[in-house]
């Protein structure tokens, strides 16, 4: 079982990528190309399959879904990854995992592992045991002083203890915010108890039913129209059964001619007299039923009194106790549910003496496990911190840097006046900062300060690599002279750096290329550049094209072996693949770094 990496990589409408599928091979691994090429696409397409967040601008003009996969294999140092899909049910086959990830024009996507769905958080923290890409912005993270603390945690394996120390710091924080609170409201708390108490009662008192106002305006409604009411219900009654001529009447001689007609055609007219038997039956307990709503009906003036009463002090009760609130509907349910909520603060309030004493407890020993805790993070980091700058002082050596310290800065954030107690923030007791001094003589000072754009590349350089567990590389100079004892086991075996090679040149570019192909040995290296003195080192090269067809522009990748790769390294050298100079330069190179035996 070998080094875990990435096998396969297939893209398809991402960018300006229309169709590409690429295989990998272990060891180092560069991309080459002119500007623009689309170097940073293929960084990108990989970015994207990483878990990074992107919408639809990623998708190839005119098409409707752009999509990423791979093929990883998993190696001898793959524990974690594989308890991680374990714990989620995904299997592992022949050693691999196919990695998918599409995104659609609307902006939905989908992720998948072995074809099962994850989310792109999923996708994140899976990847992250595997692949760690150094874009070109990194730079401007660890610029910053707050990442300084994650990767000496890193590096010295105390992500998961900080984690933890975080959680119980903000648990204490909480805890300390509901103390004050409740030490506050203790000031006011027997008038919010009187207030809440009024409320209760006053609403129990009244007793409002669900949907009860909808009914007595309905009622109201009606009592107050009861003159108009009777005038139509009176004409009504006219009509149907009073008057001479009236539809019950009018029904009743239908009816009876209707039946001496079919006496005598009883063939024809059968169905016609008993639908008019129905509906004669029908009309006489319409006016019978009509007849009893009329006599029951009369003025109840105490009636509407008492309706109009007790809708007023519904709405009393609704304006007092729910208007204001936002997106609050003025009925009986929200009257309701404030009277549950008073009656829950009020039982929250009456204990409050109680909880104030559990909480005080519970925030003491909190801050005595949080004190114990910072301490032995604070001794964990001091010895880290000291192999952290040995390791990165004698990397960045190699890499040109002979006279340059790095130092991981480790300083106490103080102690509090009142008492003497060191003062404890979100992840500790200390403040991590990265220092550098670039030439002999000179003091440490910030990264920030470096005024070198090649000394900070080589810098964070050794940073990634040395974070990777990469950095256990001998001195003897040979590619295969590697010890891995101090390699972490939990590291990812792939790294990808997108032009490291920024603001450097000359010997310099040779002892990183040197530096980035013994890493090679131990683990899978992409890398994009523009030097050829860092491309001749390289096991396997892949060239990034651009072209036009049919109007459109796409990138393309190659492998290059033999002369084309000669060609390739002699237009780094000299903007020209086609002079005699350039490609003798080119072909020295190769032969000098033995690399040209790969064509």
């Amino acid at each position: 079982m070998g080094v875990t990496m990435l096998e396969e990589l297939r893209v398809r409408n991402f960018a300006l990528i229309d169709s590409l599928a690429l295989s990998f091979e272990g060891g180092f691994n560069i991309l080459t190309g002119e500007t623009g090429a689309g170097k940073s696409i293929i960084v990108g397409s990989l970015s994207f399959l990483l878990g990074a967040k992107a919408g639809a601008e990623v998708i190839r003009t005119g098409a409707e879904e752009a999509g990423v996969s791979a093929v990883v294999s998993l190696g001898r140092r793959s524990a974690d990854a594989e308890a991680w899909l374990a714990a989620r049910d995904i299997p592992v086959e022949d050693g691999r995992i196919i990695v998918r990830r599409t995104i659609k024009s609307t902006g939905r996507g989908g992720i998948y592992l072995q074809n099962i769905p994850v989310t792109r958080n999923d996708l994140e923290e899976f990847m992250a045991f595997l692949c760690d890409l150094h874009g070109q912005h990194a730079h401007e993270s660890l610029m910053r002083k707050e990442n300084h603390r994650r990767c000496l945690d890193r590096f010295a394996g105390l992500e998961s203890e900080a984690a933890e120390f975080n959680r119980l710091f903000l648990i204490l924080a909480d805890r300390k915010k509901a103390f004050e609170a409740s030490v506050s409201s203790e000031r006011d708390r027997e008038t919010r108890l009187e207030v809440l108490t009024y409320a209760v009662e006053e609403i129990a008192a009244a007793a409002p039913v669900s949907g009860e106002s909808r009914d007595l305006e309905a009622e109201a409604a009606r009592l107050g129209s009861f003159e108009r009411l009777a005038a139509q219900v009176n004409g009504a009654a006219s009509v149907l059964f009073e008057e001479e001529v009236s539809v019950l009447s009018l029904a009743r001689r239908a009816r009876s001619a209707l039946e001496s007609a079919a006496a005598i055609d009883e063939g024809g007219l059968a169905a016609i007299r008993q639908r008019m038997e129905d509906l004669y039956y029908e009309a006489e307990d319409l006016v019978e039923e009509f007849r009893s709503y009329r006599d029951g009906l009369s003025s109840d003036p105490e009636r509407l009194e008492e309706v109009e009463a007790r809708l007023a002090l519904l709405y009393r009760l609704k304006k007092k106790y729910v208007q204001g609130a936002p997106g609050t509907a003025l009925d009986e349910d929200a009257v309701l549910a404030y009277k549950a909520a008073a009656e829950a603060e009020i039982e929250a309030l009456s204990g409050a003496e109680e909880n104030r004493d559990k909480l005080k407890a519970e925030i003491g020993a909190l801050e005595k496990e949080i004190a114990a805790r910072a301490a032995a993070l604070s001794a964990k980091r001091a010895a880290a911190s000291a192999r952290l700058g040995k390791g990165i002082t004698a990397i960045i050596a190699r890499l040109g840097m002979p006279n340059a310290k790095f130092s991981a800065a480790l300083n106490a954030k103080g102690k509090k006046q009142e008492t003497g107690a060191l003062i404890i923030g979100p992840w500790g007791a200390d403040d991590v900062e990265f220092l550098i001094s670039a030439n002999a003589g000179e003091p440490l000072k910030e990264l920030s300060r470096i005024a070198s754009g090649g000394e900070l590349s080589r810098v964070m350089l050794a940073i990634k690599t040395i974070l990777a567990g990469a950095d256990s590389l001998e001195e003897n100079g040979s590619r295969n002279a590697v010890s891995e004892n101090d390699v972490f086991d939990s590291s990812p075996e792939t790294l990808i750096f997108d032009e490291i090679d920024t603001g450097i040149g000359g010997e310099v570019a040779l002892a990183v290329g040197d530096y980035l192909a013994r890493i090679g040995t131990v683990k899978q290296i992409f890398c994009v550049t523009h030097l050829a003195s860092i491309a001749v080192r390289a096991d396997n090269h892949f060239k990034v094209e651009k072209h036009s067809e049919g109007g459109r522009t796409a990138t393309a990748v190659s492998v290059l072996r033999g002369d084309a790769r000669r060609e390739e390294i002699a237009r780094m050298l000299a903007g020209d693949s086609g002079g005699e100079a350039a490609l003798a330069h080119a072909e020295a190179l190769l032969s000098k770094y033995k690399w040209s035996l790969h064509g």
